[in-house]
Parts: structure tokens; sequence; C-alpha cells
């Protein structure tokens, strides 16, 4: 059942690519959903030059469609994760590769001019009106140009929305009162995820990420908020096997039983960034100090 003091919260997801909602906050969001809480996820591009993750997917008629099919598959997700969602317009830079790489594809959403890319995200801030933002850290979660690029339009937006000098035709101020980033892929986390598998008597999926993933107890530390949504990861799951062509589902995101999962690492992670109300830190709820609506 809602929790009756939830009702009137308001929680934006700000994310690159369709299956980012999925992979990212997930439980957190099926969790507040469940309390009654406004949830709205923000699609930056349309994921058109995403690779065909999935081998089950990895078919001439798939590759031909993508576009349509993975806006199709964020519409499943979408209603799993019982959220609205709108997709700010614009199109993916793809993943660079090669040495060196090269040059992004022109108009792509990584080489926007970042004031542009904002006014959109900052007129759905100011209809919206959420109380809580969350993004990606500065180094996008992994160096991929989108999330980077979703970072910095994302902050651009949150110190934008609440000034009635800046885009003044894009709606009426709302302030945001916390900012935060996604830190769900972690290395204690991993690595706890990892020990439970070995002491389960299973394989880990880990044991080479691990050995190449050197230890940063400043960047670990950057961590201030644990959302406890254990019993939301079922919910999560199902939202990822929606985009049937981004997860495999015979792949490392399913290898470890979900009841490990529950209990090595029950929470999933966030950086407090910006707070314009007192809120104390560690903090295990996106919503600390923000009183009811």
């Amino acid at each position: 059942m809602p929790h009756a003091s939830r009702s009137g919260l308001r929680l934006m997801h700000v994310h690159a690519h369709p299956d980012d909602e999925s992979s990212k906050g997930a439980a957190s969001t099926a969790r507040y959903v469940a309390e009654g809480v406004d949830v709205h996820v923000v699609t930056c591009t349309g994921g058109e030059r995403g690779s065909v993750l999935n081998p089950n997917m990895d078919r001439p008629d798939v590759l031909a469609n993508i576009t349509e099919i993975r806006r199709r598959e964020m519409e499943e997700a979408r209603d799993i994760l019982q959220v609205t969602q709108d997709w700010l317009g614009f199109v993916d830079s793809g993943w660079p590769e090669g040495d060196p790489k090269p040059p992004l594809p022109e108009g792509c959403f990584a080489l926007q001019d970042v004031d542009h890319a904002a006014e959109p995200l900052v007129r759905l801030m100011r209809s919206f009106r959420p109380h809580v933002v969350t993004t990606y850290d500065e180094n996008g979660g992994y160096p991929h140009p989108d999330h980077i690029q979703c970072h910095n339009v994302s902050v651009a937006a949150f110190a934008a929305a609440g000034d009635p000098d800046r885009y003044p035709d894009a709606g009426e101020p709302w302030q945001p009162l916390k900012l935060y980033y996604h830190h769900s892929f972690n290395r204690p986390r991993t690595l706890a995820i990892h020990e439970a598998m070995l002491a389960a008597g299973l394989d880990s999926p880990y044991a080479e990420r691990l050995e190449k993933w050197e230890a940063d107890p400043k960047h670990d530390a950057r961590i201030t908020t644990k959302v406890p949504c254990a019993d939301f990861f079922e919910a999560r799951d199902r939202a990822l096997l929606a985009h049937a062509t981004q997860i495999d589902p015979d792949g490392p995101w399913f290898a470890i039983p979900l009841v490990i999962q529950q209990e090595a690492w029950p929470t999933e992670d966030y950086e407090l960034v910006v707070s314009h109300v007192e809120s104390s830190t560690p903090e295990d709820d996106l919503f600390a100090g923000i009183p009811p609506q």
C-alpha cells in the first residue's frame, strides 16, 4: 500500500538511452512508486546507434528497425515500472571505437551546445516539478559520450529550472530540492556479490572484472545514500528484460541468483550532490529532509 506521506512527492530520473532507466535505479524507482511517489523518466536519446547486445535479437529485421523497436521496449519497461516518461528528442551519439577514435556523428546529442540541450529539460522540470532529480556523475557512470552529456545537461537544467531569468519561455520557474548521481555499479557492491557467490559454491561472473578494477576508496566514499529496495529487484529485472535488444537473459546480468543479490547488497546507491533542504548524510532515502506534500 502506498505510504500516505509519499503522496505528492515527485522524482525525476534523467537518462541517456532507453534501458538506462531499468539498469540504474529501477528497484528504488519501483519502491517509490509503490509508496505513492510520482516518478517521471526523461530519456535524452532514442538509442538509435546502440548495438544489439542480445545474441537472440541480432537479426537483420531488428537492426533495420532498431529505433522503433527500442521505443517499444521503452514503453514496455515504462509500464512495468509504472512511471511516466518523455523523450528529450536528441539522437544517440553511438560508442566511438578505434584508435584514434573517430569523430562523433554530426548532430548527435553529445555535440549539442549544453545550454541549447538543457532547454527542453528545463521545460520538463518546470512542468513536472520534481522534488528530487537523479542523473550520472561527471564521468557518465561510464564514459559514453551520451552519458557524459546527460550529466552536463542535467546539472545545467537543475541549476536553471528555478531561475526566472533563465529560459523565460520554458514555463513557470521550479527549483528541485535535491540532485543525486547514480552509483549503482560500485566496486564494494560488486565485490560483496562476488564473495557471496563464492561462499554459496557458485561461479562468479565478476572475477575477471574485479582483477582489473583497482580499488578507489575516495570514489567509493562519494556514496551518501543507500536506498533499501531488495523487495523490488524482481520488478527491476522484468523492466530490464523488456529491453530485449540490450539485455541477454543468459548473460551476466542474470547470472546472480536474486536471493544472493538481496542478501549481499540490498540497496541502490546514490551521491547527494546538491540539496536545498537540510539532510544529514549518510541517508537511506532520496526524499530525506523533504517535508510531506
